[in-house]
């Protein structure tokens, strides 16, 4: 629910605190912004560039993808990581930046009794379902490489999963003590459809770009990879492909010919880092 995070966020333009009106949020200068009928908060300043939001057909795919249970093993452990952080933690709220659906930040609350959420994304059609993810999450339309519209020290758990992340931002809210976890691809996740799809690959520099932007702000990270088998059937693959960025770049024909031509089901490899740091 917004009125859950409300006082944990800020007004995008000049960092005040946000009021609840009607329909509508505001500050005591004035700066005013829409709740959409769908239940999300638009805290996007007028010159957002919202050309690498997911688009509809993307997140319907992802839905449908993480629905089939074929990244439930990933979800078990970040809400594990996050109720073993949390156990004699700080109060805040919970931060999934680029939350997309809400789905990993949904089942990180399911043990998180009480706690609030904030799913903070570019894509309008993400925060649709996000925002009816779960009772206590309240989406909000945020750009994360710009700065995000949430209080100083106001969150104690910070997600980034698959996501981008902005390391001074994440420690300017995150509570002293606070976590931050962040999931991200190893070369091995879904090698077979890259090379059996011509998919892009994961950037072999990805682990040292992703210190070299938290390091700076963060202690040492606690990491564990975590590979498992997933056994997909075609349309899942198609949804695999179609939910990420891969699916902007693939030409239709040629990938519709690639997934008819494979056998069903196809053993694909899930493969992930995840990284436990504290502010």
């Amino acid at each position: 629910m917004l009125d859950d995070v409300l006082p944990l966020l800020r007004c995008p333009l000049c960092g005040r605190s946000l009021e609840a009106r009607a329909t509508s949020v505001s500050c005591s200068t004035g700066h005013s912004f829409d709740v959409a009928r769908q239940g999300y908060l638009g805290l996007l300043p007028g010159d957002a560039q919202l050309g690498s939001a997911d688009t509809a057909e993307m997140v319907t795919a992802r839905e449908r993808f993480l629905g089939g249970g074929h990244f439930d093993l990933l979800a078990d452990a970040l809400a594990a990581e996050a109720e073993r952080a949390l156990e004699a933690g700080p109060d805040g709220g919970v931060l999934d930046l680029g939350a997309g659906t809400g789905w990993y930040l949904s089942r990180v609350l399911e043990r998180l009794p009480g706690r609030a959420g904030m799913a903070l994304d570019l894509s309008k059609h993400a925060l649709r379902r996000a925002a009816r993810a779960h009772e206590r999450i309240g989406a909000v339309a945020a750009d994360a490489w710009r700065p995000l519209p949430v209080r100083d020290t106001a969150v104690a758990l910070a997600l980034s999963v698959f996501a981008p992340r902005d390391g001074a931002e994440l420690a300017r809210v995150l509570e002293p003590g606070g976590t931050l976890l962040v999931v991200v691809p190893t070369e091995r996740h879904l090698a077979e459809l890259v090379e059996g799809l011509g998919l892009l690959s994961v950037d072999e520099r990805k682990r040292e770009r992703l210190a070299a932007k938290l390091d700076p702000h963060f202690g040492a990270a606690h990491v564990s990879q975590l590979e498992w088998t997933l056994e997909l059937s075609r349309a899942a693959v198609g949804d695999a492909v179609a939910m990420g960025p891969s699916g902007a770049h693939a030409d239709p024909a040629a990938l519709t010919a690639a997934l008819a031509a494979l056998p069903e089901p196809v053993a694909v490899t899930a493969s992930v880092q995840l990284s436990v740091r504290r502010r």
